[in-house]
């Protein structure tokens, strides 16, 4: 049986031929480069790196279908420890995949009877009793000893790396995914996620970094990223709440606005989502909140009620319909006034919310951790975002950021957030963008960066002895260089006279220049390069700062290079890279030896992460 063409088959004769050809492209690629080529012998991690909400599962679903094509026999699908998904999940892959022995956790018989006379799926949530069973009950057939163990980990940077890394012991769901991963002959472990900051910033002997990453793009109608936080600046789409009087108010009157286009063009559903905080009590504040402001729509319905739906009104520009009159949208917002015909939810630790419950009509949703990942809102058109972290996670935010999908009118979209958690989000989309140019540009040390003050993921997952920050704005120099060839170097800066105070490069020449430096260990300089790769792939014309001295009779260990003013003169510079190139006369010290010693500084403002374990 051919998997992938009959699962492609099964989504092409649903009328989804793009998502076909999407599926089609990722499977044989990840086939032919990296499962086509497996020993059957050893055991790989990988990472599958697509957008959040942009449809990783189908993608998932093309490259187990082409792994069983190659030979592979038995899958396991590991989602996050939730009831829910985990169901979902398995009547998924039943309803999409043909020819598969399917399993649940409780289907030990079912695994045991099939012998793997058909290509096994298991789906199992990450909970350490589901893992710990299952890893007996693979043990016990013996069959896995002489076969090949596929592994898919969905949200893979969730919970499966060992929190206890620093503490030198292994937390329970890690272990136990390594003990179900090394139980089998071989194995190919791979890593989905639309967060890999923590799976990137693992060390090799981890066992948990990834040998090659996948990125595959979205879908055309995706609204992701770029679509709310562009380059270019704020987007209509976006509300900055410190110029709104009455926020929640606003808030309510367009998402009613929204909802009556929507509900009367043919929509089924049009949520609006209020994501204040972590606290159950700002949950229920805010549930009053809309309440108090359905309820002032009511009672001021004659005029300012519908001032203020004109004002919305006369924003939106549907794409996905054609606009009604204001006339008919007015009225469907008043009916929609009507005590009990919109819906107020809280989803909280307190308080479960099945999805049916804001699958149709008009919602407001309220809530903190549990809107997360793995949960999806349907025509989700309307985010009032203000959750605040004294130290905020990149890989956290950008998951509770529900505002990314298919099913949104891009025309209909507003998200209501503060200026700052803005600034905070569009430096998150850059560092997206900046690991995706990575992956593009077949870049393997793949380089993380974050403003100061913003962590890329939590800390309890990270080797402390192995990750180390350069921080943009400091000055790095090796006490103890050489030149693989000084002649090389002074060939290479024989065009920049010391004269000139300093000269604007390409990073290419600095690069260049770099790489015939011999370091010291205490000079970062493949980290270096790494960088400045990572910032040509973004940008392949990338400029830096070229300063060149000669004859300098500098002191080796005094702890300073630079002199004061060539120091003030880097640092005046704090948008680009400076690399200050030393001819030093080997006087006093340095071997003894005319010497070239460079001096590096990043862009300011900016801590650059480096995993030295995956240097070596």
């Amino acid at each position: 049986m051919q998997y992938l063409k009959t699962y492609l088959k099964t989504i092409t004769d649903r009328g989804n031929e793009k998502l076909a050809e999407s599926i089609s492209k990722t499977a044989e690629e990840v086939g032919s480069r990296h499962i086509q080529a497996f020993s059957f012998s050893s055991h790989e991690i990988g990472l599958l790196f697509g957008n959040v909400q942009s449809g990783k599962t189908g993608q998932m679903f093309g490259i187990m279908c082409k792994a069983a094509d190659l030979g592979f026999p038995a899958f396991l699908l590991l989602t996050t420890d939730n009831v829910v998904l985990q169901q979902q999940t398995l009547d998924r892959v039943k309803s999409d995949l043909k020819g598969f022995c399917i399993c649940g956790e409780n289907d030990a018989r079912i695994f045991t009877d099939n012998n793997l006379i058909q290509p096994v799926i298991i789906v199992l949530k990450k909970n350490v009793r589901i893992l710990k069973l299952w890893a007996n009950i693979l043990n016990s057939t013996g069959f896995m000893k002489g076969n090949p163990l596929f592994i898919i980990d969905d949200e893979a940077d969730a919970a499966s790396l060992n929190t206890l890394v620093n503490r030198d012991r292994q937390s329970s769901i890690n272990k136990y995914l390594d003990i179900i991963k090394n139980g089998a002959s071989s194995s190919i472990y791979l890593q989905v996620t639309g967060t890999p900051q923590a799976l990137l910033l693992q060390t090799t002997m981890s066992g948990w970094h990834p040998y090659f990453t996948y990125y595959f793009q979205p879908g055309s109608a995706y609204l992701g990223g770029d679509f709310f936080f562009p380059i270019s600046g704020k987007p209509q789409c976006v509300s900055f709440l410190e110029q709104i009087s009455e926020p929640t108010r606003d808030v309510v009157i367009r998402h009613l606005t929204v909802s009556a286009q929507i509900l009367l063009s043919g929509g089924r559903v049009s949520n609006c989502l209020f994501h204040p905080s972590v606290r159950v009590a700002t949950h229920n504040k805010f549930a009053d909140e809309v309440a108090k402001e359905l309820a002032w729509c009511r009672d001021h319905s004659d005029q300012e009620f519908e001032t203020e739906v004109q004002r919305h009104y006369d924003s939106i520009t549907p794409e996905k319909s054609a606009k009604l009159p204001f006339s008919t949208v007015l009225k469907k917002a008043k009916e929609l006034l009507i005590p009990n015909t919109v819906k107020i939810l809280i989803m909280n630790g307190k308080n479960d919310i099945d999805s049916s419950e804001y699958a149709e009509g008009c919602n407001f949703v309220i809530g903190g951790n549990t809107l997360g990942r793995g949960v999806t809102f349907p025509s989700l058109q309307t985010i009032y975002y203000t959750r605040t972290s004294k130290k905020p996670q990149a890989d956290t935010m950008w998951q509770h950021s529900r505002m990314f999908g298919y099913d949104r009118d891009p025309e209909m979209m507003m998200v209501y957030i503060d200026e700052n958690l803005y600034k905070l989000f569009a430096d998150i989309n850059a560092t997206n963008n900046s690991i995706i140019a990575q992956v593009e540009r077949g870049i393997e040390d793949i380089k993380i960066y974050y403003p100061e003050g913003l962590n890329p993921t939590r800390k309890n997952v990270l080797d402390n002895d192995y990750v180390e920050i350069l921080s943009g704005g400091t000055n790095y120099y090796p006490s103890y260089p050489d030149n693989d060839s000084i002649e090389t170097i002074s060939k290479l800066l024989d065009v920049f006279s010391d004269k000139e105070p300093y000269y604007q490069v390409s990073l290419r020449l600095i690069k260049e220049i770099l790489s015939h430096i011999i370091p010291s260990p205490d000079f970062k300089l493949k980290a270096f390069q790494s960088i400045l790769e990572t910032i040509l792939s973004e940008q392949p014309t990338g400029q830096g700062i070229l300063i060149v001295r000669r004859n300098r009779n500098v002191a080796q260990g005094t702890g300073a290079l630079l002199s004061p003013n060539d120091w003030q003169l880097g640092a005046s510079f704090t948008d680009k890279a400076v690399l200050t190139m030393y001819q030093v006369t080997g006087t006093k010290g340095w071997g003894g030896r005319p010497l070239w010693v460079p001096n590096i500084k990043l862009p300011h403002g900016i801590m650059y992460y480096d995993v030295t374990d995956n240097d070596k």
